[in-house]
C-alpha cells in the first residue's frame, strides 16, 4: 500500500492514473483546499493540521511508504483545524514554511520518518516525466541565447543556501526577474517587453538544498504559453531533475512558435 500525499497542479493526477494503470493499492491524503481527490473511494481529505489523522490513516492502511506530489499551500495558521498531534507539531512547520511552501512538505517528511513511514520520489511511478540532457525543440539556442542562458545558471548557483528560488530570466545578458514565493507564473507576469520579442531564457533549476525526492522544478504548456505572451525564446531544465508534464503539446508548441526547449 502506497500512501499518495497530494497538493494542487496536475502532476497528482498523472501520478494516480500511473497508479492505477498499474493495479497497485493506494490511498490519498487530499491537502487540497477544494478536495480535488474526494471522488476516489480511496480519498482521504485531510486538513495539514491534522497529523494525528494523518498518520493514523497511513498506520490503520499499513502504509510505511508515502510519496508527495502537487503544491501544498501556505495555510492560514489562525484558522487550521489542529488534532492534538498538529497542536504537537504545528510550532514546527509554522517556523519552516517562513522558509517558504517546500519548505512546509520538508519538515512533514520529517515528522513521517520519526513515525517510521519513508518518503519516496514524487517520479517513482512515472520517470517518463523527466527529461535529459538534450535539445527537445527543432530550434537550438544561438550564442546570444546561450550567454543568457549561463548568466541565469550563474544567479542560480549564486543564491543562498535556503533560497526558495526556482527560476529565473535572463533577456540581453540582464537578470530581468528571479522567483519569488509567488513561484513562476508571478515572476513571468513581471517580464513583459513591447521592445523585445523572442528574446531571453527563463531557466528552472532545482534550489540549493533541495529534497529531490519533492517539489522538482516543473514545465507544462502553461508554463510554455506564458513564456510565449512575455516575449521570451526558450526554456532551460537540470537533466533528471525536473518534471515536464504535456511533454508533446509543450514540444509541439515550442516548434511552432520557433521557441527552444533544453535540458542541460
Amino acid at each position: 500500500m502506497i500512501g499518495l500525499i497530494f497538493g494542487k497542479t496536475n502532476l497528482p493526477k498523472e501520478i494516480l492514473r500511473k497508479v492505477k494503470k498499474r493495479k497497485l493499492r493506494y490511498l490519498i491524503i487530499d491537502l487540497t483546499k477544494r478536495r480535488t481527490f474526494r471522488k476516489d473511494k480511496h480519498s482521504h481529505s485531510v486538513s495539514i493540521g491534522q497529523f494525528g489523522k494523518i498518520i493514523k490513516i497511513l498506520k490503520e492502511n499499513k502504509c510505511k511508504k508515502v510519496l508527495f506530489a502537487g503544491k501544498v499551500e501556505k495555510p492560514n495558521f489562525s484558522k487550521l483545524r489542529l488534532d492534538l498531534k498538529g497542536i504537537y507539531y504545528i510550532p514546527r512547520i509554522i517556523k519552516s514554511s517562513k522558509l517558504g511552501d517546500a519548505a512546509i512538505l520538508k519538515e512533514i517528511i520529517k515528522i513521517l520518518s520519526q513515525e517510521r513511514i519513508k518518503t519516496i520520489s514524487s517520479l517513482t511511478y512515472n520517470p517518463e516525466l523527466t527529461l535529459r540532457k538534450g535539445n527537445y525543440s527543432k530550434i537550438k539556442p544561438n550564442n546570444e541565447d546561450k550567454i543568457d542562458i549561463n548568466k541565469a545558471i550563474k544567479i542560480l548557483n549564486r543564491l543562498r543556501k535556503y533560497s526558495f528560488s526556482q527560476g529565473t530570466v535572463v533577456r540581453n545578458k540582464k537578470v530581468v526577474a528571479i522567483e519569488g514565493k509567488d513561484g513562476t507564473q508571478k515572476m513571468l507576469n513581471q517580464c513583459k517587453s513591447k521592445k523585445f520579442r523572442n528574446k531571453g531564457v527563463l531557466v528552472k533549476f532545482p534550489k540549493k538544498k533541495q529534497d529531490l525526492r519533492i517539489d522538482l522544478p516543473t514545465v507544462g504548456l502553461k508554463t510554455l504559453t506564458q513564456c510565449k505572451s512575455v516575449g521570451l525564446k526558450g526554456i532551460v531544465l537540470k537533466s533528471k531533475q525536473n518534471i515536464f508534464l504535456e511533454r508533446k503539446k509543450c514540444i509541439s508548441f515550442a516548434n511552432k512558435n520557433k521557441m527552444f526547449i533544453m535540458v542541460k
